[in-house]
């Protein structure tokens, strides 16, 4: 077993709540002026150098939205097509995957991370592997703490106790399919994923650590230890250690195809289909408010009551959001090429903008 991965990743993000009816909109008038408005406030706001947004309501054509700049340098403005890093929603596909994994008969989502990784907890989370289950790396409950890069470990809690977002979480789950399937995580993640749902622009970078053409520049307020600095650009950075927690590489356009095809249960059998929208709390844990987490996603009910499902990812240099209703009707993909606003009020203000009534009429 090589020494784990988990040492490890990034800065990441984030029983089912009654959601309310998402407005429609009318065939005329979708809400865009006042979702471009929102957009053009983050930036006005500082938020980020560039933001992009694109929006799919049914079988109407999608709307894209954007505001500021792709490269500081230049000017050259946000467009449509351009590859971002996606954080912690990488743990959606991860969590897919280990569910067809599952499917498949080759695993259970009630084995013990110490039937695949023997001695990998104990050795160097200081942990107890036989007593941490599959499930419990999905939804959090693991005990196993939070990680970063030359960070020490705090000790973790007992498993199965309270939510814990962890990374370290999903570096085991992937390592853990490796083991099961002979193949790398990145590469399960394109042949189960990706390519069945033509996700020409999403993926997991191995150790060239590339981001392909387009794609905005990446920016960041903080240095490599995680302290505080001028604005630089990172999108070269070497985040290969986010891995199966954080890794990905995706596009606003496959992401609404992914998660479109989650929700309406295209990736999953009806069993693991309803672990994955399975959720335990997450109140407490200093993470994102309202919110429940599954097995890779969660969901998140807005101030005006309305609950989305999907998830985010803060990473270095990009921030995204992607969020729809449980039926894969209304969706809204969203990212920022910079990484010090306030990731969960800029997200909720913009998706409140969309699918909240009392957000006024559409104009």
């Amino acid at each position: 077993m090589s020494v784990l991965r988990t040492g490890l990743l990034v800065a990441a993000l984030t029983a089912t709540a009654t959601a309310m009816t998402i407005p429609a909109a009318s065939a005329a008038d979708r809400g865009h002026a006042r979702l471009q408005r929102a957009l053009d406030q983050v930036v006005a706001d500082g938020g980020g150098p560039g933001i992009v947004a694109e929006l799919r309501d049914g079988d109407a054509a999608p709307w894209f939205g954007t505001a500021g700049v792709a490269d500081l340098k230049t000017g050259r403005h946000r467009r449509p097509g351009e590859h971002f890093r996606i954080g912690s929603f990488t743990k959606a596909f991860v969590g897919t995957v280990v569910l067809q994994v599952v499917a498949d008969g080759k695993l259970s989502l009630d084995d013990t991370v110490a039937k695949w990784l023997p001695g990998v907890v104990e050795e160097h989370l200081g942990g107890d592997g036989t007593k941490i289950t599959i499930r419990q790396l999905l939804n959090h409950t693991s005990g196993l703490p939070d990680a970063f890069p030359g960070q020490e470990t705090p000790r973790p809690e007992e498993p199965g106790k309270r939510f814990i977002y962890s990374k370290v979480n999903y570096n085991l789950a992937g390592m853990i399919v490796e083991q099961a399937t002979g193949s790398t995580i990145a590469d399960e993640i394109d042949r189960r994923v990706a390519r069945p749902l033509r996700l020409t622009g999403t993926y997991l970078p191995g150790a060239d650590n590339t981001i392909r053409d387009p794609h905005a520049r990446h920016y960041s307020k903080s240095d490599e230890a995680g302290g505080p600095a001028e604005v630089r650009d990172v999108t070269h950075a070497d985040l290969s250690w986010a891995g199966a927690a954080g890794g990905m590489v995706s596009t606003t356009s496959d992401l609404h195809r992914f998660l479109r095809a989650l929700l309406r249960g295209r990736l999953l059998a009806p069993a693991q289909q309803k672990e994955m929208f399975t959720t335990v709390s997450t109140e407490g844990a200093g993470w994102v408010p309202n919110t429940r987490y599954g097995l890779g996603v969660y969901s998140q009910t807005l101030p005006c009551g309305v609950t989305l499902w999907g998830g985010g990812g803060f990473i270095q240099g990009s921030m995204t959001y992607v969020m729809g209703d449980r039926q894969g009707t209304h969706m809204l993909v969203a990212n920022l090429n910079g990484d010090w606003d306030d990731f969960v009020e800029t997200f909720t203000t913009l998706f409140e903008t969309r699918f909240c009534p009392k957000a006024g009429p559409l104009r």
